[in-house]
This record gives C-alpha cells, sequence and structure tokens, in this order.
C-alpha cells in the first residue's frame, strides 16, 4: 500500500510525477490521486505532517479492505510454523488445506492472491533479529557446492576441483582456493592460506560441521566436538573454533551469501574454459576474487577490501612467527627406477638408494626423503592427477641424464644407445632420412619397443647385418625379417640351406639305381616285355 503521507509531502515541495514516483514507489495514479485532494482542502506541508495515520486512511480509503470482507481470511500463523518444522510443506498445500476448509464462510481466494497475503504475512509477522558483526571476530568458512574441472593434458582424465571459501562478515571481504579433494589435510591447508591472504586471524572460525572439523564422541549423541588436528590449528593460531549449529542457516548466512557470490562471479566465468594445471585455475580464481573485493562497489560506495583495510585488519591477531602444518611421517622403499611412491605420486632420490627403505616427511606442501637422520633430498608435493613424477636430474645414472624429453630425436637415440652401436646408428640414419623428423618417431618406437622389448641382442645383431649390407636406412618390416633370420643362440645369420634333390639316395656302396626310360611303358614298344 502506497504511504500517501510521504506522497502528500512531496507533492507540497512541487515535485514532479516522476519524483515522486521514484521517491515512494507509488503509481502516477495514486499522485494524481494525492494532488485532486491536496487542491480541495487546501493542505499545508505544517497540516501534513500533524496528520495521524487514521486522518491520512480517512482521505484515501482503501477499497481492497471492503472487497477483501466478502471473502474467507485465512489463517497464516500455522502455515508459517508449519513451513518453519518441514522443509518440504509448500504454500501450495496450505492453500489447498484452505480450500477444504469450512470455517470462515465466503469465497475463497485463488492461489496467486493467497500467494500474495503469504508474502505480506511473513514479511510482517516472520521478522528476525539483524546480526550485528564486530569487525576483526570472525571468520565464516565453508565449501562451495558447485566445482570447476581441470583435464589432464595427457589422459584426458577429468579432476574436480573444490573450492574453499571463507570471509570475514564484518567487511565482506572473501578468500577462495580449489583443491582436488575436500578431506582434512586439504581442509586444514586451507584454513591456513585464508589467514595468509588476510595477514591475520580472527578471534573466531565459524565453519559447518563436516566431519573433518567436528564428530559425535558417541553414536546416537546430539553434541559435536571438534576434531583433534582442527582443534590443534586453532591452538596454533590462537583462535576459537565455534561450529554453527545444526539445521540453523542463519549462523553462517554470511558464508552463505559469499558462496552464491563465489558461485556466480568465479564459477559461472571459469567453468567454460578449459584447464590443465590446478595452479593455472587457482591464479584465475585469484585474479577473479580480487576483482570481487577491490573492484566491485556496494550499496555504500564503498568496496569490500577498503572497508577490510580501513576498519579491520588492523584488529585481526597478527600471524605466528612459524605458519601451521600437517606432518606425516612414511616408510618408504626405493624403486628400481629410483623413485618412491607417496600417495600415488613419485619423487625422485639418489639411484645409489634404490632397492632401500628411508623415511620420508610428508606435509601440505613438501616431500622431504631421510636416510637415517641426513637429508637426501626435498620435492614440491605434487597435487592433482595421481601418477605423476617429480625428478632431479642429478639423482639419475650418468647414462640417464642429459636426456631432453619423451618424443625427441635425442630421447630415442638415448634409448637406441643403450641397445648398441649399430642399433644407434640405424636409429640415426632412419632420422634422418625423413625430411619431417617427428614423422620417424612411431618407426623408431615400433622398431626399439616391439622388436628390442625382449630381443636386444637380436635387434643389435639385425642392425649390424643391416649396415654391412650397405643400406643407408632400414624400416620395421625390413629389420623384422632380418631378425628372423638371426639364430637366437649364437645372434648370428643362419646358414644357407641346399635346396632338396631329386636324385634317389643310394642303397649301398657302389651300387647304382637303373631307372627306366619313358619308352619302356609305350605299349608296343621293344622294352614292354623287358
Amino acid at each position: 500500500m502506497a504511504d500517501y503521507k510521504v506522497i502528500m509531502t512531496l507533492a507540497i515541495a512541487g515535485h514532479s510525477y516522476d519524483e515522486i514516483v521514484a521517491a515512494a514507489g507509488c503509481s502516477r495514479r495514486e499522485v494524481a490521486a494525492v494532488k485532486k485532494t491536496i487542491a480541495a482542502y487546501g493542505f499545508t506541508a505544517g497540516q501534513v505532517s500533524s496528520m495521524t495515520p487514521a486522518e491520512i486512511a480517512g482521505l484515501f480509503p482503501d477499497g481492497r479492505k471492503r472487497v477483501s470482507e466478502g471473502y474467507a481470511q485465512p489463517d497464516f500463523g500455522p502455515v508459517l510454523a508449519a513451513m518453519k518444522a518441514n522443509r518440504h510443506f509448500t504454500i501450495q498445500q496450505a492453500w489447498g488445506k484452505y480450500l477444504a476448509s469450512e470455517t470462515g464462510g465466503g469465497k475463497k481466494y485463488g492461489y496467486s492472491q493467497y500467494c500474495a497475503l503469504f508474502a505480506e504475512h511473513a514479511r510482517v509477522k516472520d521478522v528476525v533479529a539483524t546480526l550485528r558483526h564486530e569487525p576483526g571476530r570472525a571468520m565464516l568458512v565453508d565449501w562451495a557446492g558447485d566445482t570447476l574441472e581441470v583435464v589432464d593434458a595427457v589422459t584426458g582424465e577429468v579432476t574436480r576441483l573444490y573450492l574453499f571459501v571463507a570471509v570475514l562478515p564484518y567487511s565482506g571481504a572473501v578468500f577462495c582456493r580449489g583443491f582436488t579433494d575436500m578431506k582434512s589435510p586439504a581442509w586444514i591447508a586451507a584454513h591456513v592460506a585464508a589467514f595468509e591472504f588476510f595477514g591475520g586471524v580472527p578471534q573466531l572460525v565459524v565453519p559447518d560441521n563436516p566431519t573433518t572439523a567436528t564428530h559425535r564422541q558417541q553414536q546416537g549423541e546430539a553434541a559435536r566436538v571438534v576434531n583433534a588436528r582442527y582443534q590443534q590449528l586453532a591452538d596454533h593460531y590462537s583462535t576459537g573454533i565455534v561450529p554453527a549449529r545444526v539445521r540453523k542457516p542463519r549462523d553462517k548466512a554470511a558464508v552463505e551469501s559469499a558462496v552464491q557470490v563465489v558461485n556466480k562471479r568465479v564459477i559461472g566465468y571459469l567453468a567454460e574454459e578449459v584447464w590443465t594445471v590446478v595452479d593455472d585455475l587457482n591464479a584465475a580464481i585469484a585474479d577473479r576474487i580480487s576483482e570481487i573485493n577491490e573492484t566491485i562497489r556496494r550499496a555504500d560506495g564503498s568496496t569490500r577490501w577498503e572497508r577490510f583495510a580501513a576498519e579491520e585488519a588492523h584488529l585481526l591477531q597478527p600471524l605466528p612467527d612459524e605458519g601451521f602444518d600437517t606432518v606425516e611421517w612414511k616408510q618408504l622403499k626405493v624403486g628400481r627406477n629410483y623413485h618412491v611412491s607417496c600417495d600415488s605420486q613419485h619423487y625422485s632420490v639418489p639411484y645409489t638408494y634404490a632397492g632401500q627403505l628411508l623415511r620420508v616427511r610428508v606435509t601440505s606442501t613438501t616431500v622431504t626423503v631421510f636416510d637415517g637422520d641426513q637429508v637426501l633430498c626435498q620435492h614440491l608435493r605434487r597435487q592433482g592427477r595421481k601418477g605423476q613424477y617429480s625428478t632431479d636430474v642429478t639423482h639419475a645414472p650418468e647414462q640417464h641424464q642429459n636426456i631432453d624429453g619423451l618424443w625427441s630425436r635425442q630421447w630415442f637415440l638415448d634409448r637406441a644407445r643403450g641397445f648398441g652401436p649399430a642399433t644407434g646408428k640405424v636409429i640415426e640414419q632412419i632420422l634422418d632420412r625423413h625430411a619431417i623428423e617427428a614423422q620417424a618417431y612411431l618407426d623408431c618406437q615400433n622398431i626399439l619397443e616391439t622388436l628390442g622389448k625382449r630381443n636386444k641382442q637380436r635387434l643389435e645383431a639385425a642392425c649390424q647385418v643391416l649396415l654391412n649390407n650397405g643400406h643407408d636406412a632400414g624400416s620395421y618390416s625390413t629389420i623384422k625379417r632380418i631378425m628372423a633370420t638371426i639364430d637366437s643362440d649364437t645372434k648370428r645369420q643362419k646358414p644357407p640351406t641346399p635346396a632338396a634333390v631329386t636324385r634317389k639316395p643310394v642303397s649301398g656302396a657302389g651300387t647304382a639305381v637303373h631307372v627306366r626310360s619313358a619308352a619302356h611303358y609305350q605299349l608296343g614298344g621293344q622294352g614292354a616285355g623287358a
């Protein structure tokens, strides 16, 4: 309903129709009615300001009230209570019960009018207290519901990236970073990153109730306690953990709002692109968060970061001298490829330790390998796709070093020389024979992998035969035929086998075999009776 007192005040002040409509949120018809009334009674600004609501209502009676008297008025109190107690209860169910009721008499409202009346009732009756957030007091955290994807450039495997969101509700400053899972190490690392992003620690951290944050001490017990590792984080940063109450979304309304912002302005912008590296995607997320915090202006004209820097940053507790990190110790065996495997990722150690058991310290960012108390090496911890290798070239034996990389000329030549000099020379000739060198890589791969995988000596012998015969370069088929003629024991070509003879062997020494001529078998021939 229009506020006629405001409209009258603006009209007497001489404002135009458009200005009054914009300021009072009314229609032009209501402005016209007010102007007629002022002209008829000659009201002044002082008279209008002293009028009571009843006097205003008398001047502008609501015709809708007379109409509504002919309708059965719904009772929205029980409806509002039912919707709070049962999240599956709908307004349509309430309208159905209203139509079926016999009380009240009169006509029944249609569905659209029933919804409008209920919305007005809820606006007036379902009021809640506004949370007043103190600067620097709390940080609300949660996982965003939606995810982004990282596609491995080699295998095509898709990895989901889960977005951790933290917000300071007073200033609205937002932090977001992606992780490949939502397990406890990622949960802890996300908090550490958030504290470093804000440059300080709030008095409270308010999470939801995921298993990485809280648990029940006994099954069926309603009370929850903070997980031991999460509590260690809180102790290290001198902050408190106060999980939101179950089924009380208003306890964490600020982070729910921040999640919606992230869904729209981070995921909505980045989901259409193809990402192959987790770090690259996190860098893009950081750029989007920077825009949210520093560029977008809110209703009061300020940005989130301006308010954070001016009123909140100095109230955060300082970061401790040493950051908090999860530490896990493992005893791992070094493989024949002088790498240890940890959480499906592989890290190199000096090749002389192949086959030995070593102690490995694993944190969220590093993997450190020990021989007793001596540090052998340290690697940045691999994240994302399983099966990645972190290799220090100095750990490899001399014959494995100075390799340019997979599918390169040097890579094929180094592998071929491992079979022998003849194989190396043939592979080099094959590479030189092609105008586009990369077109020779498949032939080289087939020769080394298929023909030489279990027959290294035979492949070397076949390549030597090829060179001895003066061929500039062979092919997979040529080398395969030569290998078929090489005896697997002597690694030499088989001796030539003479062709079969038609002469029958002699049965005894000095005894000849008499063979009759064809004429002997002709009818009437001289030798027919012999």
